[in-house]
């Protein structure tokens, strides 16, 4: 039996993000019988404490796992995983200053899973960026695998740190479903809305995440957009969200928790919209992918990886907008790969793959 613990993440059941979707879907019918996981959970942020899930061991931080809490969050996550662990799996670079003193005093292989450059996003401030880039640094200096989600954050870590790294995607089909024709109709009859005549978009509201550029594109047309986010997450958002209130063409919907509504709305595009510019392979993209609808993306490495320079791109409103208004655009490239590359069972039996490959130290 391998010991695996796993640390970085909120916990699970999911309910936040990329990382801990990952977690979620290596956990049962996908973990081999030679791998047991612990995972380290936030108390402060689970509803429920369960010791066991899907059959990984649940162990209990007090503290937040994102925000500022998050460096001392994975911190002592490492120190209760000193002992009793062939291998630590460490996803994102929080609290990977403390690598170095990690890896002289544990037995167990350190695979740190990179994420998508923290430091490169917008929502830092000059002060958080320079620690994500000294922890970055750290994490690539003392771990003993590195896994990149991407190859262009793998290219990345080669030509900045002239290390190798392994390369495992994200999956993406827990995004599919079986629902009925009459209840999609009824959705898409409450949003006003027709199959294959709107374009729509899931994300954060950031700016990284290009939504103005998003917004811009629409706002003078005669095509719909809806866009699904946290409106309320930051007066920028708030801002944005009072500039377009009140145009007919633009649906401004609040993050949505019913996934047969979530379905729908995105599977019945006719043009999925991505505006992430950082990060590696997003979740949300391989999702959208799993759909066969025509995929529009921010036109940087990463989403040009992702989609193997299959789906559409664009780096400007002007562009955007004239994919809106195009027709014959086809989404099954799209579906295509998803299916070939970005399955859970296919990103979980990678990972344990690497962790039969290491073994201890």
């Amino acid at each position: 039996m391998i010991e695996v613990a796993v640390i970085g993440t909120q916990g699970v059941p999911a309910s936040y993000g990329g990382f801990e979707s990952l977690v979620e879907n290596m956990l049962g019918d996908n973990c081999p019988p030679d791998i047991h996981y612990t995972v380290f959970c936030s108390s402060a942020d689970m509803d429920e404490r369960m010791t066991t899930y899907k059959g990984a061991d649940l162990k209990y931080v007090r503290l937040h796992a994102n925000g500022a809490q998050s460096v001392p969050y994975d911190m002592v996550s490492m120190c209760r995983a000193l002992r009793g662990y062939d291998v630590i799996l460490v996803l994102g670079v929080s609290g990977c200053l403390f690598m170095p003193l990690l890896q002289r005093i544990t037995k167990a292989r350190i695979i740190v899973n990179i994420d998508g450059l923290e430091h490169r996003r917008d929502k830092w401030g000059a002060a958080a960026r320079k620690l994500l880039k000294a922890s970055e640094a750290m994490a690539v200096k003392h771990a003993d695998i590195i896994v990149a989600d991407n190859k262009g954050i793998q290219d990345y870590v080669t030509e900045t740190y002239g290390r190798p790294s392994e390369l495992i995607a994200y999956g993406g089909d827990h995004a599919r479903r079986a629902v009925p024709a009459e209840k999609m109709k009824e959705i898409l009859d409450r949003y006003g809305l027709r199959a294959g005549r709107y374009g729509v978009t899931v994300c954060r509201i950031e700016p990284e995440n290009n939504s103005h550029i998003i917004l811009q594109a629409f706002e003078n047309s005669d095509k719909e957009l809806v866009f699904i986010g946290n409106w309320q997450h930051s007066e920028w958002s708030r801002r944005l969200k009072a500039r377009y209130a009140d145009r007919p063409n633009i649906h401004l919907l609040d993050a949505i928790y019913d996934l047969d509504t979530l379905y729908t709305l995105r599977s019945n595009a006719g043009l999925y919209i991505h505006g992430h510019s950082a990060g590696g392979t997003n979740p949300s993209l391989v999702e959208a992918m799993q759909f066969g609808v025509p995929i529009a993306t921010w036109d940087v490495v990463y989403n040009r990886e992702t989609t193997e320079g299959k789906a559409y791109y664009f780096s400007s409103p002007e562009e955007l907008g004239a994919l809106a208004h195009a027709d014959g655009l086809s989404g099954e490239p799209m579906r295509e790969i998803a299916e070939r590359r970005y399955t859970w069972h296919l990103v979980a039996r990678q990972y344990c793959e690497l962790f039969r490959r290491f073994g201890r130290k």
